[in-house]
């Protein structure tokens, strides 16, 4: 049976936005080569700990079943261990980059960020559940398998919030990268990894990034394996899947960059309307493009603190 599903016409705003889509050659050749003395961190080992924004995080190791066998894989965690639990996840080219966000929230709640899928310091086929109770906060490729958790764990997820990931408007203009994705790593996409960061980060920021934590964002993608692991073909397409929405009840804060190139902002004015059992529906435009996180902190923590006041009633 053909899917009735239809692609979204582009808004004349986004048009304009992706016109010179993909960055200067040159650009990236020069700006890579700026890069060019950053070396590899040193892998970390299971309680090693490291200060961030003032705050002390400490690096775990943990295997779990996988589909043929057992899984090693690594995440951060700072704060309360007492604490309601905030899970992130992270989205491409990164890792458990969120430690600006989780510094300030440590000081209230247990914070987790996790390494998925091979990337940062984990291996390749990482099975992810959810504490007993816990808060989502993703972005991007983090996104689509928390859509699915969210679904099928609804009395775990306390509260979700939503990053940068097509909902249910889409169009395969904005997703050049799909065909490139899907046959990695084949096509070789992953052998520099240094110059593939800087190309994404140059092609969809709006903002700079310091320095410093464009090294660490270089360093967490160069961890041996990345460049030649499995799992890399992905659905780039809307989640549109209107069971899947619906099953969601948590509050849900939807993060989108107010300038992002891939995912625009008109896409997500009527979230409301395919979120309809959600105890409730916000939605925060962030200042920058695609890499809020780095780009707009402070604005990313305040969203999340948004979601956490939805959750507790105020």
């Amino acid at each position: 049976m053909a899917s009735s599903l239809q692609y979204t016409v582009l808004p004349d705003r986004a048009k304009k936005a992706i016109e010179g889509f993909l960055p200067n050659e040159e650009a990236i050749a020069k700006r890579t080569e700026d890069f060019g003395d950053v070396k590899p961190r040193q892998e970390d080992q299971d309680g090693d700990t490291e200060t961030l924004d003032d705050a002390l995080f400490t690096h775990h190791f943990t295997k779990t079943p996988g589909d043929y066998e057992e899984v090693q894989w690594h995440y951060v965690t700072c704060g309360q261990e007492n604490g309601t639990p905030i899970v992130f996840l992270h989205g491409i080219p990164a890792s458990k980059h969120w430690h600006h966000q989780m510094a300030v929230l440590s000081a209230t709640h247990f914070c987790v960020a996790i390494d998925l899928k091979g990337y940062g310091q984990s291996e390749k086929s990482l099975v992810l559940l959810p504490p007993k109770q816990c808060y989502l906060v993703t972005h991007d490729r983090g996104t689509l398998q928390a859509d699915f958790i969210c679904a099928s764990h609804p009395d775990a997820v306390l509260g979700y919030a939503r990053g940068e990931q097509h909902l249910y408007h889409f169009d395969p203009v904005l997703a050049p990268q799909h065909e490139i994705f899907t046959m990695a790593p084949y096509t070789g996409v992953m052998e520099d990894r240094k110059k593939f960061v800087i190309f994404v980060y140059t092609w969809i920021t709006q903002k700079p990034v310091p320095r410093t934590e464009m090294e660490r964002v270089v360093q967490e993608f160069c961890y041996p394996g990345i460049n030649s692991r499995r799992g890399w073909k992905d659905a780039n397409g809307a989640t549109s899947k209107q069971g899947l929405l619906k099953a969601w009840e948590c509050p849900v804060v939807i993060m989108q960059g107010y300038d992002s190139k891939t995912q625009p902002r008109e896409f997500y004015q009527e979230a409301r309307e395919y979120i309809p059992n959600a105890a409730a529906v916000e939605i925060r435009y962030l200042s920058g493009g695609y890499f809020w996180t780095l780009e707009s902190p402070e604005e990313t923590t305040v969203a999340v603190k948004r979601l956490i006041e939805l959750a507790e009633g105020k």
